[in-house]
């Protein structure tokens, strides 16, 4: 006995996704505007390679918590402290992250406070702890947190600007028009989860936006493509019909690489461990939201564009 999935899929679906274009494109807005005012108001919980800091990686027996190590890093008076614990951990021992801000100062100043603190926490964790083992210490300076922070961010915008280049030479203006507003979408709402969550957002976290523009990519090219063949095939069919009968002759082949592609993060973020946690969180929820972008965004913009029949050339 087999079990084929594709059989059970819509292969010759007629939903009428572009009907609905205007209804999606006023939610996808409300979410942007949402996302944009968390930004603004609550800002986005970044990990100690954007914010610097004092990090220790300790182990220790399975009875410890974070509450317990939070007490003792406290009574250091040297900032507020971090606990973060690993996943995926044996039931005889437990991992965890515990990290300080940076200590005021400049120069050889701030490098000595920094590291009279990093003695102090270390000190104190295995003196209050008798099963506890430092795994190690980094810290990471002001300077060099500031330039990742540049690094980082500058990464997505030269990657969305290679994308807009790419669609631009690969089909048309209104191709790349269309694709670059799903993708500024779909980075726009990753940050907004990420500021309404309060997940730690680190380069982890950047890797993974980088890879969600990647994969929302292939999938608006995927319907773009198959767009693009039909209006060759179907010269007087109205823009709009051409528009949903792609979507739905690629709906099967999306839904298929959406299932699978979320199979492998949904276990990667179960069992994954806590330096996993955000980057697998980032890809579940960029998978689904570029799914959606390459429908009910990137698509229906062709209408406001009115890309033309005539204009396409042979790839």
């Amino acid at each position: 006995m087999t079990f084929a999935l594709i059989k059970y899929l819509p292969t010759t679906a007629n939903v009428p996704f572009i009907r609905g274009r205007m209804i999606a494109l006023g939610f996808s807005a409300l979410l942007i505007a949402f996302s944009l005012f968390e930004f603004a108001s609550v800002g986005i919980n970044f990990g100690i390679d954007f914010r610097g800091g004092i990090q220790t990686e300790v182990e220790t027996g399975a009875e410890t918590t974070t509450e317990d190590l939070r007490t003792v890093a406290a009574a250091l008076n040297l900032g507020e402290p971090r606990i973060q614990e690993a996943g995926n951990q044996l039931q005889e021992s437990r991992t965890f992250f515990v990290s300080l801000p940076l200590q005021p100062g400049e120069g050889n100043e701030a490098e000595l406070a920094n590291q009279a603190a990093r003695e102090a926490l270390e000190a104190a964790l295995t003196e209050n702890f008798a099963d506890l083992t430092v795994r190690g210490t980094t810290v990471i300076g002001g300077a060099v947190s500031q330039e990742l922070v540049v690094t980082g961010f500058t990464a997505i915008g030269v990657a969305l600007f290679l994308m807009l280049i790419y669609i631009w030479f690969r089909f048309e203006w209104q191709y790349s028009l269309g694709a670059i507003v799903a993708l500024i979408h779909d980075v726009i709402l990753t940050v907004g989860m990420f500021s309404v969550t309060q997940m730690t957002f680190d380069l982890a976290t950047v890797a993974a936006i980088l890879t969600i523009v990647g994969y929302s990519m292939n999938d608006t090219v995927v319907v773009y493509d198959r767009i693009r063949e039909n209006l060759r095939k179907y010269k007087k069919m109205p823009l709009s019909e051409v528009l949903n009968l792609s979507i739905n002759d690629t709906l099967s082949r999306t839904i298929l690489t959406s299932l699978t592609t979320l199979a492998a993060l949904i276990s990667l973020y179960m069992i994954g461990g806590a330096s996993l946690e955000g980057f697998a969180f980032a890809m579940i929820w960029g998978v689904l939201i570029g799914t959606y972008s390459s429908i009910f965004v990137a698509a229906p913009i062709l209408l406001f564009t009115e890309v033309q029949r005539e204009g396409t050339q042979p790839s």
